[in-house]
């Protein structure tokens, strides 16, 4: 019995839905920690702003590989900064496991789980999906533009979303660290 047969363009399109699914997943993640930061007063920690970086790193990662169709290349850069992501979180989950005295998990738990194992967690998902994705669509298909589906305004809308949160992340960290050591006791710039 001969295996499935998909045409190149539906490939393709099951590839950048997906592509555009792992996207939307993590601005959304970003997203809902800038809502926790500014809406319940939870400044993150340096770990915490790591971890959003690795995030960020992960989205243009796979916005690029959105864009370009003849590699890889974006797919390795979030497959990177997943890892990345992971060690960090996983290096924060430690120090928080037993806290030191004096010392507790900073912000509140979602579904009964802090922050920092929510990141491993996504952290593991992200590079489990793009094991997946690779090894369901393997390359992308070599597709002339007119087979291409026009999936280029989602991307586009999604690349500006990205951006907006990553700049609207910046100036929170700005304002919070300002150019010296970040702490979680408040704003630096509004002192």
């Amino acid at each position: 019995m001969p295996g499935l047969r998909l045409a190149p363009s539906t490939v393709f399109v099951l590839d950048r839905l997906v592509l555009l699914l792992l996207t939307a997943i993590l601005s959304a993640i970003l997203t809902a920690a800038m809502v926790m930061q500014f809406a319940f007063a939870e400044i993150p920690c340096p770990l915490c702003l790591l971890q959003r970086v690795a995030m960020f790193g992960c989205c243009f990662g796979l916005l690029h590989q959105l864009r370009t169709h003849e590699s890889e290349r974006g797919g390795g850069i979030a497959l990177l900064f997943a890892l990345l992501l992971l060690v960090i979180a996983a290096r924060q989950t430690l120090l928080d496991i037993v806290p030191r005295p004096g010392h507790t998990y900073i912000g509140t738990a979602v579904l009964g789980v802090h922050m920092p194992v929510w990141s491993a967690v996504t952290g593991v998902a992200l590079l489990l999906a793009l094991a997946l994705r690779l090894t369901l669509f393997g390359g992308p298909p070599l597709l002339s533009q007119a087979e291409r589906p026009p999936l280029a305004k989602v991307t586009r809308l999604l690349e500006f979303y990205v951006v907006l949160i990553c700049a609207l992340n910046l100036a929170a960290v700005v304002l919070q660290c300002g150019l010296g050591e970040c702490h979680t006791v408040g704003y630096r710039l509004f002192r």
